[in-house]
């Protein structure tokens, strides 16, 4: 069965884009490996992404902060879809991706940002965990060897 890459963007690769990577990798279908990168990476992963991603399932060691361009070199693993997950992000000049790798936009609010209790702070990540869950599965029972830009990004929009 053919596994297909997806890499997951945002601007500090902290939050959206490292659950989108967890959620890609661990997903039931076995279809995809995700990937995340940003065009600025922080220093760390959010611990509360780091968290929910562990509690999928999900490699720890494999999280860290990342820069887009380890995805744009020769010997990167080859990309069959990017999708951004921040406004920023999809508004960035972003590098060459080699094999011309299908793309969307599947925005989210920044759950990094969000001010109250830890309790309020989780349900902003849950938020945007179970948005990106839904368009993951949505993905995997499409037609992945044919689908366009445009039916990718019909993927956020019916959800």
């Amino acid at each position: 069965m053919k596994k297909y890459n997806i890499l997951f963007l945002c601007t500090h690769n902290s939050s959206r884009s490292v659950l989108g990577e967890a959620l890609a990798s661990t997903h039931p279908s076995g279809l995809f490996v995700g990937f995340s990168a940003g065009s600025t990476p922080g220093t760390s992963v959010n611990p509360i992404a780091a968290e929910l991603a562990q509690e999928i399932g999900y490699d720890p060691s494999k999280l860290r902060s990342k820069s887009w361009d380890e995805y744009a070199l020769p010997d990167a693993p080859k990309m069959d879809f990017i999708i951004t997950v921040c406004d920023q992000a999809a508004g960035e000049v972003c590098p060459y991706w080699p094999g011309q790798p299908v793309s969307a936009h599947w925005g989210f609010p920044d759950p990094s940002q969000v001010q109250g209790t830890p309790q309020e702070k989780r349900h902003a990540f849950l938020t945007v965990m179970h948005g990106l869950k839904k368009r993951i599965d949505f993905l995997a029972v499409m037609p992945l060897g044919t689908l366009t830009a445009m039916s990718l990004q019909e993927v956020h929009a019916k959800l």
